[in-house]
């Protein structure tokens, strides 16, 4: 049978572009490459403390619908309406367990997808909405990060009804330039799987990064290892086929803009289109946090997320939080004493499972008859740090007690981060 030149002239550009992309990575990351490439033998990180604790107390779904096969997790009260978290291309339903962890405790229920292998949008419009189906689930609120932001995008575009808000970090609105850059799209799916995975760990910026940061790599590359051929082939025809967002008919209020200011591998360009697209949309920056702040700056992320929530409506229900209920994706919360997956050692929780401090985030401030206490008004000058200095005096062991304080910790939080938290003009 005789060769076609598209696909030669395609193979070989991707293959001489792949082990470029390669030789420029730090030696840590071309790490896993190599270990692909020998067996699996070493180059891995180990997984982090925290998340081997989720692991052993959130379960891990899988449902197949149709042809496509969903993991997922699902945490939180039953009866909240879901904020269901959408990976880039590198991501996994995993990705997102220190958002799991943190807002589930706090009465908001979590879902967590990994993407199914679907080769066009409007085949994922699809499958998202089966999926939706079959968990009973009707209104959600997404968020979606990188390639998720703009599925979750593509989704709110075409299930208007659905979707009553979104919350984008480091998204974008067309593909055009990611198309370009990968020539070879038309044989990705011959491609073998160790070219795909190199291809994918070269858009990680190379040089020494900030350790919170470069443990937040280390768990990507490691998701990465898990994934297969047409995992990674379906996610990056997702990516290079042409397409854009049309007009949304969800308010630009009920949407939240989550961005780094630092190096990211979507193109400012791509992430300044989607500022200009929603000029009433509120802007949540961080200044640090390089491709996956949901990693890096998890509670940031968090508070971010629970005060998106709050605005646009969503109720949580901190009294049911997940515990040995019987329900479905519930952990033995209750049977472990009350143990909270963000307890930290000292007077007050100080933050991340990485070292450095970050706010706390919390559910509403309530009285102990649950009747709502009044929010501050206007900002202050201090700084967010001050709350790793705070001593809970007088607490009881009485887990309702210390859910109280924690609960009017966010009150605070929610006023020294109010200066960042307003809408950006389109001046």
């Amino acid at each position: 049978m005789g060769s076609n030149p598209r696909f030669d002239n395609s193979h070989r550009l991707f293959i001489a572009y792949s082990d470029r992309a390669s030789s420029s990575l730090s030696p840590s990351f071309r790490s896993p490459i190599s270990a692909t490439n020998s067996g699996m033998k070493g180059g891995i990180s180990p997984a982090p403390g925290d998340y081997a604790f989720f692991k052993s107390q959130v379960p891990l779904h899988k449902i197949s619908i149709g042809n496509k096969q969903w993991r997922y997790y699902d945490f939180g009260p039953k009866a909240v309406p879901p904020l269901i978290c959408i990976p880039g291309i590198a991501g996994t339903a995993d990705v997102y367990y220190k958002q799991i962890k943190s807002l589930s405790m706090k009465g908001y229920r979590v879902i967590s997808v990994d993407l199914p292998r679907v080769w066009n949008h409007h085949e994922w419009v699809h499958s998202f909405e089966k999926f939706l189906d079959t968990l009973s689930i009707y209104h959600v609120h997404l968020y979606g990060t990188s390639l998720g932001g703009f599925l979750a995008l593509v989704f709110a575009q075409h299930r208007p009804r659905r979707v009553k808000s979104l919350v984008l970090s480091n998204a974008f609105l067309e593909t055009h330039k990611f198309a370009a850059a990968m020539p070879w799209s038309p044989v990705v799916n011959w491609t073998p799987s160790f070219l795909l995975k190199r291809y994918i760990l070269s858009g990680i910026r190379d040089g020494p990064h900030e350790p919170f940061i470069a443990d937040s790599v280390d768990f990507v590359v490691g998701q990465v290892e898990t994934l297969s051929r047409d995992d990674l082939s379906s996610r990056l025809k997702l990516n290079a086929n042409v397409a854009s967002v049309g007009p949304l008919l969800l308010s630009d209020s009920f949407i939240t803009i989550m961005d780094t200011n630092d190096y990211c591998a979507v193109p400012q360009q791509l992430k300044d289109q989607v500022s200009e697209r929603f000029p009433g949309a509120r802007r949540a920056i961080l200044k640090t946090g390089g491709d996956f702040p949901f990693l890096s700056r998890p509670d940031e992320v968090n508070l971010y997320l629970q005060l998106h929530l709050r605005w646009v409506g969503v109720e949580a229900q901190p009294d049911k939080v997940p515990g040995d209920d019987g329900d479905n994706g519930r952990s033995n919360y209750e049977s472990r004493g009350g143990e909270h997956f963000d307890d930290l050692p000292g007077p007050a929780n100080t933050g991340g499972s990485n070292g450095a401090h970050q706010p706390e985030s919390s559910g509403p401030s309530r009285d102990s008859d649950g009747s709502p206490q009044p929010e501050p008004s206007g900002p202050t000058d201090h700084t967010s740090n001050e709350i790793g200095n705070m001593t809970v005096l007088g607490t009881s062991p009485s887990l309702l007690q210390a859910s109280v304080v924690v609960l009017a910790m966010l009150q605070y939080l929610v006023t020294e981060l109010c200066i960042t938290w307003k809408p950006v003009l389109n001046i």
